[in-house]
């Protein structure tokens, strides 16, 4: 069975109160539907980064988003995580101020699993990028992983219920 890493965007949208804005919405109910359609389909993980990152703002947001993280497994810390991510960064290809990103990328290739799971296309599934950071683990010996966005794996479009 094939490992996905959830990245915080994912429980974020997933547990939101519905959007006004239709763009929000659609990811919402992406992110909604590959929890229930997906999920178990996967051995799914998450890292302290997530748990960390889910617990910030708003505390009844909070407590959704940790709900629904609460049965997930979490990767062991790696050490190598900050190395990695320093990398990412120093090559440019996601931004100092966006390091924590670099982290979730770092994490999920360390951890060995197959598809990281986001709906951070701004730093993280960023089609314009994703060549150079394949190659760049691939550089550091951490092949194999895929990033991908909840659409990816439900195909069609959110009108397929």
């Amino acid at each position: 069975m094939d490992t996905v890493y959830i990245e915080t965007s994912i429980v974020s949208h997933a547990t939101a109160r519905p959007s006004n804005d239709s763009a929000t919405a659609v990811l919402q109910n992406q992110a909604k539907r590959w929890m229930n359609e997906q999920r178990p389909k996967f051995y799914v993980v998450t890292s302290r980064l997530v748990l960390d990152e889910a617990a910030r703002g708003d505390s009844d947001a909070a407590q959704r988003r940790l709900a629904m993280l609460a049965d997930i497994p979490i990767l062991d810390p790696n050490p190598d995580v900050e190395t990695v991510a320093d990398e990412i960064v120093a090559r440019s290809l996601i931004p100092k101020t966006a390091k924590l990103d670099a982290s979730h990328v770092a994490a999920a290739a360390l951890g060995g699993v197959q598809f990281l799971l986001t709906q951070n296309c701004r730093h993280i599934a960023n089609a314009a990028v994703l060549p150079r950071l394949y190659q760049l683990l691939d550089e550091l010996g951490l092949p194999g992983l895929l990033i991908y966005t909840p659409a990816e794996f439900l195909g069609g479009s959110d009108d397929d219920n």
